[in-house]
């Protein structure tokens, strides 16, 4: 019997584990490994911090997903991966032998390179431990009563949304908090059109969300940043949301990487350095077609990765996928309103925040488990 090992519980595996559930491949023993019982769907954690969504509406239960696909779910994280031996090792002291291996781990927030920023900052990934120290902070906050001060690094669309969805959630509470977003670009959002920069500016004026440009952060300690020009900054709490890194393990296991560490791979989402290796998502780099990190990229690989992964099980050729060149960007502003960006499309309103949780929770639906039935809601069309 074949032995088909996905690790991670990210937004490709999470559509690959209900299509091979609709079609089970023959003789082939299936096992998702993650640290994680319940996945979080990245595109509503804004959402969840600014209070619009409890847990269990921003999450997957990985276990009842596997269970009704007839798929092994082992909770525990990958510590290794020797490809020559085709063997993954576990944090539960196993190891997990594979005629397959899918790798879909997603990725963290960059702090390996910043002395303090692992120890004192909470990085937004892995969502888990995000969750468990946000929850710390508004336990904290309604404790003491006094205003906070928090620090959000990053002036990409996750510190933008993360910031104005942390001011929301303080507002709601009747708290006051100050809430100060550092980037070490000269403007937020660098990589989009410069209409939704003005409209996210004006935005965190409005809010009194004190943004801070050429601010490169060198290190940190307990509630302090210190920058690469100005004096430190103090603040109760820290929260790390820089562009994206990979284990170290992934470097380590000989498997092809890129400049930054995440797995290379062909059209058909398969390593080149290993062909018995799939990997989709943050955690991978398609060589011929470069994409920013996104969730909308992860979601459109699930279809192909799950099609590949069966026709390399049954020996058939694979097929090629191409993703978009142009991806839907939604951002929310943290109250029941939102930006769209498509190309030099952009659009604002609070119509816009709902299409934009029309889209999230019928994904959402796609994943959820019948608990009378024990059946799967079948995926949009």
């Amino acid at each position: 019997m074949k032995r088909l090992l996905l690790l991670g519980g990210g937004h490709s595996h999470v559509e690959v584990i209900r299509r091979l559930g609709l079609h089970p491949p023959r003789d082939t023993r299936i096992i998702l490994v993650s640290p994680d019982r319940y996945t979080p769907y990245s595109g509503m954690l804004p959402g969840f911090v600014a209070g619009h969504y409890d847990f269990h509406a921003c999450h997957i239960d990985l276990e009842r997903l596997c269970e009704t696909a007839g798929v092994e779910f082992r909770q525990c994280h990958a510590l290794g991966a020797d490809p020559a031996a085709n063997r993954v090792d576990c944090s539960d002291s196993r190891a997990l032998d594979y005629d397959l291996l899918s790798i879909n781990i997603g990725s963290t927030p960059a702090v390996q390179d910043i002395p303090g920023a692992l120890d004192y900052a909470i990085r937004v990934k892995p969502v888990s431990a995000f969750i468990t120290a946000w929850d710390s902070i508004l336990g904290a906050e309604k404790a003491s009563g006094a205003p906070l001060r928090i620090a959000v690094v990053g002036g990409g669309a996750g510190g933008v949304e993360l910031a104005l969805a942390m001011h929301f959630r303080m507002l709601a509470r009747n708290r006051a908090a100050g809430i100060h977003l550092f980037t070490d670009t000269s403007t937020i959002l660098p990589s989009h059109p410069p209409e939704v920069r003005r409209i996210f500016e004006r935005v965190l004026g409005n809010r009194g969300i004190a943004v801070h440009p050429h601010s490169k952060i060198v290190k940190v300690e307990r509630g302090v940043l210190f920058r690469e020009s100005g004096g430190p900054f103090h603040a109760e709490h820290i929260a790390w949301a820089t562009a994206a890194s990979a284990p170290g393990w992934i470097v380590a296991s000989g498997i092809k990487t890129d400049e930054r560490g995440f797995v290379v791979v062909n059209d058909a989402l398969q390593s080149p350095s290993h062909p018995r290796i799939f990997a989709a998502g943050d955690i991978a780099g398609m060589a011929n077609h470069p994409r920013p990190k996104s969730g909308v990229y992860a979601v459109r690989q699930g279809p192909p990765l799950a099609e590949n992964l069966q026709r390399a099980l049954s020996g058939k050729p694979l097929i090629a996928y191409t993703p978009q060149k142009i991806a839907l960007a939604l951002i929310s502003t943290g109250d029941k309103y939102a930006v769209a960006a498509y190309g030099r499309l952009v659009l604002e309103g609070g119509w816009v925040w709902r299409w934009k949780d029309y889209i999230d929770r019928r994904f959402m639906a796609a994943y959820r488990v019948d608990s009378r039935r024990g059946e799967k809601n079948r995926a949009p069309a």
